[in-house]
């Protein structure tokens, strides 16, 4: 049997390959960058638990694994100009965890392992340069003139994504104004932070910025909100961070500092997530930006990969049009819902600032408004389409 190809080795090409082991099917997974890569930084930290259904799914046990490593925080704080607006602390489960934190490096090490186990073929440094599809299958060509065929492909190669961009499919959306710095700080041992999650509006120790705070294996990731006059240079280097940790997180940290980077608020949907021939389907981020907050994106990725491997082992046409159907209205959602939580996160309009302070000064009185200035950041989760199998 012909392999299926799988091009990426993140969390979204892993999982495409191992659902797609799961289903029965010989896979070859290329990979542009060398097997001994280096992937630094935390980037997507928090899975839910739909994820780790998906994943237990592809590989009994899998999600275990991965929950035995990661954190789960049972307490969420959300505070005001310094004051604390909202707090909930949950009773630890019995069973398994309703999501885990770690780093995505991490998950990549589990998945990757996985997929070994699961007997996909890896081929690395295969950077591919062309993509020729056909009603009967597809052609893969790399930068070194080596060719791989197969009956279909999932293209899971990221934000700029060659399979993508060689069949003209465009990204269509916004590119917000502003950026944010995230940087991973390890633990200081025998002084660890409270195991909480910790939203800051207005921090004062940060000139007025928003600052979150969120636990992983081994530390926690601090994410910045910088202003639209900011400066990438004056905000988003170590030495910036380092400066600024005392305030944010207490001192002792500033020779902890992991990794340090800046990002965007990029909401984008690819217009289509399959090719005319319906032999090559798009997952993650190969289809899709969202910005982190919220943990849209490797999460509704991992759930492109599951479909993809769905519609490729009924073997259809139909079906890979029914993925790319469903899928991308699980997109427009998600970036409908990212846009819902950045008009909150950098609000434009002097109408939300108000009512934000009005929530902070109502909260200690009436409890839902301190709720709804702790979930407001994240965008809503509920209400995606059925269609959507009501997964990211």
């Amino acid at each position: 049997m012909t392999p299926v190809l799988v091009v990426g080795a993140g969390p979204v090409g892993l999982s495409a390959a191992l659902a797609l082991r799961a289903h029965g099917l010989p896979v070859t997974l290329l990979e542009a960058d060398p097997r001994e890569r280096e992937r630094p930084g935390s980037r997507a930290l928090f899975v839910h638990r739909e994820t780790l259904a998906l994943l237990d799914a592809m590989l009994p046990g899998l999600a275990a694994e991965i929950t035995s490593y990661g954190r789960t925080w049972h307490t969420r704080r959300t505070l005001y100009r310094g004051r604390e607006v909202y707090a909930r602390t949950y009773p630890p489960v019995t069973g398994p965890p309703p999501f885990t934190s770690l780093r995505q490096t991490d998950t990549e090490r589990f998945l990757r392992a996985a997929c070994e186990r699961a007997g996909v073929d890896f081929v690395w440094g295969a950077r591919v340069a062309g993509v020729r599809t056909t009603p009967t299958g597809v052609s893969l060509t790399g930068e070194d003139g080596r060719v791989w065929t197969g009956p279909y492909a999932v293209a899971a190669d990221g934000a700029r994504s060659a399979v993508r961009r060689e069949l003209g499919i465009a990204l269509e959306g916004t590119r917000g104004e502003g950026f944010h710095v995230v940087a991973d700080i390890a633990d200081v041992p025998g002084a660890e932070l409270p195991l909480e999650r910790v939203f800051h509006y207005e921090h004062p120790g940060a000139g007025g910025r928003g600052v979150m705070r969120v636990p992983f294996t081994g530390g926690f990731q601090v994410d910045l909100q910088c202003r639209d006059t900011d400066r990438p240079e004056d905000f988003g280097t170590e030495e910036a961070v380092r400066r600024r940790l005392p305030a944010l997180v207490g001192d002792g940290y500033g020779d902890r500092i992991l990794w340090v980077s800046t990002y965007r608020f990029l909401r984008m949907v690819a217009a289509s997530f399959t090719d005319p021939h319906r032999r090559v389907l798009l997952a993650g981020e190969a289809a899709h930006l969202f910005p982190p907050f919220g943990a849209r994106g490797m999460n509704s990725g991992i759930a492109d990969a599951a479909a993809a491997a769905e519609a490729i082992a009924t073997g259809t046409g139909a079906a890979v049009e029914h993925f790319a159907e469903v899928r991308r209205a699980a997109g427009l959602f998600n970036m409908a819902a990212a846009g819902t939580a950045l008009d909150h996160l950098r609000p434009r309009r002097r109408i939300v600032r108000a009512r934000q302070r009005a929530a902070a000064a109502l909260a200690p009185v009436l409890p839902w408004c301190g709720s709804w200035l702790e979930h407001a950041p994240y965008g809503p989760r509920h209400g995606t389409p059925a269609v959507a199998g009501r997964t990211y």
